[in-house]
């Protein structure tokens, strides 16, 4: 019989509390996901994309992903592994000025997130354009693996993602 991974469970369980915040509560607006296999690398992710409705301007992503290693332990049942997931929610946002604007984001993610992240933001512009905004790519990833039993911690968790795009938003 077919028993789901760590990763098969979370995946389900991140969706349908996203499309409920979408097609319920109306908070969100989901705007892509990609459910893949990367037969390369023999890895799962799973990534869905949205923005606060009526607000297009900053988008977070959250991105589920299993090695090979995560998901061959727990097939094959291998003892003393910390299998899990890893995950990502990436935000995007147009900012103007680097110095100030990065620096507040960078306070407020700390300020949402406390200690459990590691936060990057990537700049990015058009070559040739003149450079009147940057694209910040600001991700946050979570240091400690995704199992089930933190699945009672999704509902918390997207209310810190609602929360990190109302700030970014505002800023």
């Amino acid at each position: 019989m077919y028993d789901p991974t760590i990763f098969e469970n979370l995946k389900v369980a991140f969706e349908n509390q996203v499309y409920d915040l979408d097609n319920l509560d109306r908070k969100i607006t989901i705007t892509n996901r990609v459910d893949r296999m990367d037969f390369a690398i023999m890895a799962r992710d799973f990534a869905i994309q949205f923005t606060l409705t009526d607000q297009p301007n900053v988008t977070a992503e959250i991105v589920l992903g299993a090695s090979v290693n995560d998901l061959a332990g727990e097939i094959l049942e291998l003892p003393g592994m910390n299998l899990g997931c890893s995950l990502l929610v990436r935000f995007t946002k147009r900012i103007q000025n680097v110095a100030i604007q990065c620096e507040l984001i960078d306070q407020a993610l700390t300020t949402i997130w406390e200690n459990e992240i590691q936060l990057t933001q990537t700049l990015s512009f058009v070559y040739e354009q003149e450079a009147s905004s940057y694209l910040d790519i600001i991700e946050v990833k979570f240091k400690s693996k995704l199992n089930e039993e933190h699945m009672g911690d999704i509902a918390d968790f997207l209310d810190h993602v609602l929360e990190t795009l109302e700030v970014l938003t505002g800023l």
